[in-house]
């Protein structure tokens, strides 16, 4: 096993204890639980212990020496941030869209014209195995290096049996390859194929009766998602897909309402989805069954501001008691972004949300949307050893200091793997 590791010294050190057996809502999501002074031993990939410098001291004094000591004097120590909402594994790029949308087309403009989710579709069906590994691979090391140690990603790129399974396999191989822990979801459901424009439900019984079932019997996802949205699939076609999901063993998570209201939040809530995302059209009745029900809202003011729409409103779900989670929503369209930094910047900025706010929607909540915070979102004794360190005095600097990324130290499992802003190989 590594050396144990001391921090010391943190002039902030925000640990977001007790928000492990719940997500974290309303006022709670401004209490940090912040110890000044901060101190943290990592030993055996895990959290051994948290307390001021002061307190640590007397416990480790006669250890020191067995520990690589890290002096995080005037630097914000936080859990590390977590991503719960890409589409980290696919193959090319659409910058051509963005010209596109600069001249007034739309998202669904563009996509029902063959580009959008299908122009990366083609790119990633024709990918080999190793294509996808290594383009997915920078991504992930460009997570890293912006502070984030936990990622999920979909598939949905694929649109076959064949080519959503070697999606998952890549995430699969990623995973267990790369510092970055990765947590599969299955999104067959991403977009109706060319073949099945003029029959979509035929499509729909592919993905129950063929997809479904094999990628559970793989083990290769943890959640399945669908995109509720007119001209993709309907409530009712996603209400089929997420409960035979669930028949499977795959919790539910579902796009909803994002071009327009679409009832996809109430849906989120009726078949109790572990969280609804993107939210940006969700009706007050949608909101208020989200927060009845607990689904969590993942939001992605990245994905609003790159396709200069109105970002879903944050403080109106806060306000109304729904556990609030943010994301880059990291794919080659909408959002080709790997910073969480700066999409907290903008939940600051687009979404009415505090510093302290889109801090815990980064870590404890953000851990809860993809069933992990009884390990990671939170600097507890017992958790894993996940640590980001920025270059900055406190969590009110993070945010107001924007588009910039502060990260210094980024720890997984007790090693060190970024130092001083670059990647420990």
């Amino acid at each position: 096993m590594n050396r144990p590791v001391w921090i010391r010294h943190a002039s902030q050190l925000v640990t977001l204890a007790g928000g492990s057996s719940s997500p974290v809502v309303g006022e709670r999501m401004n209490e940090l639980a912040i110890i000044e002074d901060g101190s943290v031993w990592l030993e055996n990939g895990r959290i051994a212990n948290v307390g001021t410098d002061a307190e640590l001291e007397e416990i480790y004094r006669t250890r020191a020496e067995e520990a690589d000591i890290i002096d995080a004097t005037g630097r914000l120590v936080t859990p590390g941030l977590i991503d719960p909402h890409t589409h980290l594994v696919h193959a090319g790029t659409r910058e051509n869209e963005f010209n596109m949308r600069l001249n007034g087309a739309t998202y669904m403009e563009i996509m029902n014209n063959g580009g959008g989710i299908h122009a990366t579709t083609a790119a990633t069906q024709k990918a080999s195995h190793e294509q996808l590994y290594q383009e997915s691979k920078k991504r992930l090391d460009l997570f890293l290096l912006h502070g984030v140690t936990t990622v999920e990603a979909k598939s949905g790129y694929g649109l076959t049996l064949e080519d959503e399974i070697k999606q998952l396999e890549v995430a699969k191989q990623l995973d267990e390859e790369h510092p970055v822990d990765l947590v599969s979801t299955f999104m067959g459901a991403h977009a109706v194929p060319k073949v099945y424009r003029e029959n979509p439900d035929a499509f729909v019984d592919v993905v129950i009766q063929e997809m479904i079932p094999e990628v559970a019997r793989r083990k290769l996802a943890v959640f399945n998602d669908v995109f509720c949205e007119r001209g993709v699939f309907t409530p009712e076609q996603s209400r089929r897909i997420l409960e035979a999901g669930v028949e499977h063993g795959l919790l539910p998570k579902i796009h909803a309402d994002e071009i327009e209201p679409y009832e996809g939040a109430e849906l989120a809530a009726a078949i109790g989805a572990v969280s609804a995302d993107h939210l940006l059209r969700a009706s007050d009745t949608g909101i208020e069954r989200m927060a009845e029900a607990g689904v969590i809202a993942v939001l992605l003011p990245g994905t609003a501001f790159f396709l200069m729409a109105e970002s879903a409103n944050g403080r109106k779900m806060i306000d109304a008691k729904v556990a609030v989670a943010i994301s880059t929503d990291c794919n080659p369209g909408s959002s080709p972004t790997v910073s969480m930094p700066l999409i907290m910047n903008l939940g600051c900025l687009k979404m009415g949300m505090t510093p302290a706010e889109v801090l815990t929607a980064a870590t404890i909540n953000a851990a809860h949307a993809i069933k992990r915070a009884q390990e990671i979102g939170s600097i507890e004794a017992g958790k894993l050893a996940d640590i980001t360190i920025f270059d900055v005095p406190d969590f009110m600097t993070l945010q107001y200091r924007y588009g910039v990324n502060h990260v210094h130290t980024v720890i997984k499992k007790g090693a060190v793997v970024v130092a001083e802003g670059a990647l420990v190989r």
